[in-house]
């Protein structure tokens, strides 16, 4: 090679390959190559720095205008300062006067930490001023309302049993626990709580006094504060915009909180700008075990809600639903309050406007049938009914995932998806292909997702008064009718009943059918006295003109064993009359024993099944068996007898007629 006298080289390569003489020479009007196609040199240094740069700095909850204060403009940094004091305080410890020190990100992002660090410290709005222990010369990091995708990061490098599924869900494991546990959630007994809740025989709520509670708050605290770094949550509850609960939740786990970023509502930028001080915080510790010899404790697992501090701790379990029901609770004492009714059902909207609520225990089918291709899912939960109309309380599902399959459950199917949370499912360990049948861990596999993951979900979730309130029943007894028009005091008396019943057992032979009740459909999560509840449905159904039905999704025939379950198909018929309006227009008449009236005919249905007793071969036994299940009823509203409501007891009496006659 040589130079070739215009300032480029030639190169002679007929000596080397017999190939022209190829030259290549810069002129001086043209300082580039014309078919260049190199980019600017990198200005990464190091592989770290170039790996910096594959990340455009964001913060999904930046606010995007500047938030003022009394009018006057706050800057950026004072706002985050602002925010995490907040979240500082929301972590302190009650022996000590000042939260921990916290700073915002991922401590093994170790190139941000001590700018950040130093910021912080610069203000000295955390330096700790008493008690001086080695967790108050430690930062807390805060992992702050992250996305999805960064969650996902966070599970799989540092939870074990953390995979992504070949949908592109993430599956995880709950640990021990793999359900609730009831007799585990404890609420303190105040003053107030005294006289407002639900205590005694039949109760959900088990009491605890306000030291326990404080000690268990402690510990919860100070197990999180000696990590290295917790997630944050501030989101909302109620997409009533009027009545909307302000929430955080402080979990240890990347699961807890893609959990919670699914099933509460999510908040815009500008919203989170205004968030300010929360109405409620969630401490999830459940990773770390109660003291089991404090007081009122009677296991390692502890839930437990302070009304008054507007606080929830969790210990001993890391089950996720359990904070999903926690805030549940809460609002079931909230809305009340407020006029507002809490309600533990499905809910969907036709394309007309008319709106359904469906109530049923587990089994009695109000998943399947609340879910309509032809209609609006405005949730699949938890809602409020105030007086502009019903209200979605989440901001996702929370489905169960046992047997689940593309053909029975679509809509399902398609949300288990990237950012759904599936919980303790069993998969192949090669394709990460799920397998839904498999109860290897539990039964209770289930599937979080955000509800506009339902392609026919109805945003925001809200819509008018409820036109049909319908309670299912899933009656092994057979001695139900498919559907029943109930009045108002029936509705009352099967809505506190909360009815269903199914099979005893899974072993070979034919089994006595268990009746279950839970009243207003969800015990487990009601703070007031049943009847105050079904007091606001009659009411507010009588205002807005509401009909109850009653719909028995189980047998037909005779009993579990010898009659038949009533097939899903008569049932959609039943509930597409019901939206339609055309089963008001039906000819009816009335049952023994429980006074039910029940159509003569419906279009799609054979009218021998509309009265159970048509379907009896023996009719003796029929009306036997009508009869045990009506004192099964009395027996359990024994409970509710005696309380009254407002300053008689007229009403309490009206809904005991409304029951059983016999």
């Amino acid at each position: 090679m040589a130079s070739n006298g215009n300032g480029g080289f030639s190169f002679d390569s007929k000596r080397r390959s017999g190939l022209p003489k190829i030259q290549t020479q810069k002129t001086d009007d043209d300082n580039v190559v014309c078919h260049d196609d190199s980019a600017t040199p990198m200005k990464a240094q190091t592989l770290d720095e170039l790996h910096s740069l594959q990340k455009k700095k964001s913060a999904p909850t930046t606010p995007i205008k500047s938030p003022h204060v009394f009018g006057v403009a706050v800057s950026e940094e004072e706002r985050q300062k602002q925010q995490l004091q907040s979240i500082s305080a929301s972590l302190a410890s009650l022996t000590r006067e000042t939260g921990p020190k916290v700073v915002k990100g991922d401590p093994a992002r170790q190139a941000e930490t001590p700018k950040v660090a130093q910021s912080h410290a610069t203000h000295h709005y955390h330096a700790p001023t008493l008690n001086i222990s080695d967790s108050a010369l430690k930062f807390t990091h805060i992992l702050y309302n992250l996305s999805p995708a960064e969650l996902y990061e966070q599970a799989i490098k540092y939870e074990k049993g953390s995979f992504i599924t070949s949908s592109g869900a993430l599956a995880t494991l709950s640990g021990a626990k793999t359900g609730r546990s009831p007799r585990d959630k404890r609420v303190v007994r105040d003053e107030t709580t005294e006289k407002d809740l639900w205590w005694g025989k039949g109760s959900p709520n088990i009491e605890m006094d306000e030291q326990t509670f404080l000690i268990n708050r402690e510990r919860a605290v100070d197990y999180l504060c000696s990590l290295e770094k917790v997630y944050v949550n501030d989101q909302f509850l109620n997409w009533d915009p009027n009545n909307r609960i302000k929430v955080r939740i402080v979990s240890a786990r990347a699961y807890h909180s893609l959990f919670m970023h699914n099933m509460c509502i999510r908040p815009t930028a500008e919203e989170l700008e205004e968030f300010g001080t929360p109405d409620f915080t969630i401490y999830n510790a459940g990773q770390f075990p109660c003291n089991r010899y404090t007081h009122y404790m009677t296991s390692s697992t502890s839930i437990d809600v302070n009304l008054a501090r507007k606080e929830m701790v969790i210990l001993g379990t890391q089950y996720a639903g359990e904070m999903k029901k926690g805030l549940f609770s809460l609002m079931h004492y909230l809305m009340p309050k407020r006029q507002i009714l809490s309600l533990h059902s499905g809910c969907n909207m036709g394309k007309g406007g008319d709106v359904a609520l469906f109530f049923g225990l587990s089994g009695t089918g109000k998943t399947t049938l609340s879910t309509d291709h032809n209609r609006y899912l405005i949730g699949d939960d938890e809602h409020c009914w105030s007086d502009h109309g019903v209200s979605n309380i989440e901001g996702g599902c929370y489905a169960k995932c046992i047997d689940l399959s593309r053909e029975k459950e679509p809509d399902i199917w398609n949300a288990i998806k990237f950012g759904t949370v599936l919980e303790n499912v069993v998969f192949e360990e090669h394709t990460r292909e799920v397998d839904y049948a498999d109860k290897s861990v539990t039964e209770n596999t289930r599937a979080a997702y955000p509800i506009e993951y339902i392609p026919n979900a109805k945003i925001p979730c809200v819509g008018p008064h409820p036109k049909n309130v319908i309670l299912l029943a899933c009656d092994a007894f057979g001695v139900l009718p498919p559907v029943s028009k109930l009045n108002l005091a029936q509705t009352m008396y099967h809505f506190i009943s909360g009815y269903t019943a199914l099979v005893a057992g899974t072993e070979d032979g034919i089994k006595e059918p268990t009746a279950t009740f839970s009243a207003c459909f969800g015990a487990a999560f009601i703070m007031l006295h049943p009847t105050k509840y079904a007091a606001m449905l009659a009411e507010k159904m009588k205002k807005h003109g509401a009909t109850g039905w009653l719909v028995n999704t189980g047998w037909s025939g005779g009993s579990y064993g010898s009659g038949r379950r009533i097939k899903l198909a008569y049932t959609r018929k039943i509930i597409d009359a019901i939206h339609s309006g055309a089963l008001l227009n039906a000819n009816y008449k009335k049952t023994e024993v429980f006074g039910l009236e029940i159509p003569t005919e419906l279009e799609g249905v054979p009218s021998e099944i509309l009265d159970p007793m048509n379907t009896w071969p023996d009719k003796k036994a029929h009306k036997d068996t009508l009869l045990k299940l009506g004192g099964l009823f009395r027996k359990n509203f024994e409970v509710f007898t005696n309380y009254k409501i407002g300053t008689d007891n007229n009403l309490a009496e009206e809904i005991l007629a409304a029951g059983p006659n016999f």
